[in-house]
């Protein structure tokens, strides 16, 4: 599914729409009647982790508070006119080839994604699937043929046009209404308010750090794909217990996931694909074989993972001492 960088490319395509009224409406959602949308007027835009959230209230209302001004905002011209990028999930990123890849992603993403609205509120809560995405003013093109062979354009779950004339387009989507956000901006990986101290303490659980990686409360918008580079960008073997490595190592592992997700950002709102150095690679950069498994907590989603033997060996305990975590 989409992670934090691309959820905060989404909402760069939204924010110019901010303040503008809703003249007509389509899509294919059972869950939300689009009708609903109608006539009234997008007041914000934000994004928290692997959600975006949008916020209507009536046309004559008072326009609210737009989304954050930042100057990545002043980017976002150029995610809006990028060329389409067929269906791809990820930009740049490959379909993975695995149907088991496509499984665990879909029960990851429902895992996400409540089954029920809270009661009908302000704010529209829109949770990505594997191949989800936004596009602002132009609508998304078959880049192949599907399992039958025929050129089918993907099918949006919602459409907003609004009086401006432009319009936005979401596809592969659950969208549920909701009172207000429900985050923490101190988990989101691309958030000023990320807490840091709560991640190293986070990730010093006796878990393999592949599984605290994805844990949401402290680590919302870092998905399979940053995972696995991060990982491997720090030398640590994905099963490795955070209570065995190094304060030294924890922090690095975290600048990594800091700065990965930081470019990761900064290539999209460019139109530039993103060039995994292990995610569903055969050989590491240095041309080492790599590993593949499925990882997961007991009871819990599995996921695939790539590691590198040589790159990221395995630690076993009395192999280091860890300092303590304030």
């Amino acid at each position: 599914m989409p992670e934090g960088p691309s959820v905060r490319k989404f909402q760069l395509l939204t924010s110019p729409f901010v303040g503008q009224v809703v003249a007509k409406v389509g899509g294919s959602s059972r869950k939300l009647s689009v009708n609903d949308l109608n006539a009234l007027r997008l007041q914000d835009s934000q994004v928290h982790g692997k959600n975006l959230y949008l916020a209507f209230v009536a046309a004559e209302g008072p326009v609210g508070p737009t989304a954050e001004e930042t100057v990545l905002q002043t980017e976002a011209a150029c995610g809006a006119n990028c060329p389409a990028q067929g269906q791809q999930g990820q930009d740049g990123v490959p379909h993975p080839h695995s149907q088991d890849e496509e499984l665990q992603e879909a029960q990851h993403s429902r895992s996400e994604a409540p089954e029920a609205a809270e009661g009908r509120g302000s704010w529209l809560r829109i949770h990505f699937g594997m191949f989800g995405s936004v596009r602002a003013n132009e609508f998304s093109r078959a880049s192949r043929a599907n399992k039958r062979g025929d050129w089918k354009d993907p099918v949006p779950r919602l459409v907003l046009h609004f009086e401006s004339g432009g319009f936005l387009v979401f596809y592969n989507c659950r969208m549920l209404w909701c009172s207000s956000p429900r985050a923490d901006p101190a988990s989101d990986i691309l958030a000023e308010e990320f807490h840091r101290g709560r991640a190293l303490r986070a990730l010093r659980a006796p878990d393999p750090v592949c599984y605290t990686l994805l844990d949401q409360r402290y680590f919302s918008g870092l998905g399979n794909i940053i995972k696995n580079e991060i990982l491997y960008l720090a030398r640590i073997h994905p099963l490795t217990p955070g209570s065995l490595l190094a304060l030294s190592d924890l922090e690095r592992l975290l600048d990594c996931a800091l700065q990965f997700s930081s470019e990761w950002l900064h290539h999209k709102l460019r139109g530039q694909g993103l060039h995994p150095q292990v995610y569903q690679k055969e050989q590491c950069p240095l041309g080492h074989p790599l590993m593949k498994g499925t990882f997961g907590p007991s009871g819990g989603f599995k996921r695939l993972t790539w590691w590198c033997p040589q790159c990221q060996p395995e630690l076993l305990p009395g192999d280091g001492d860890p300092s303590p975590v304030t």
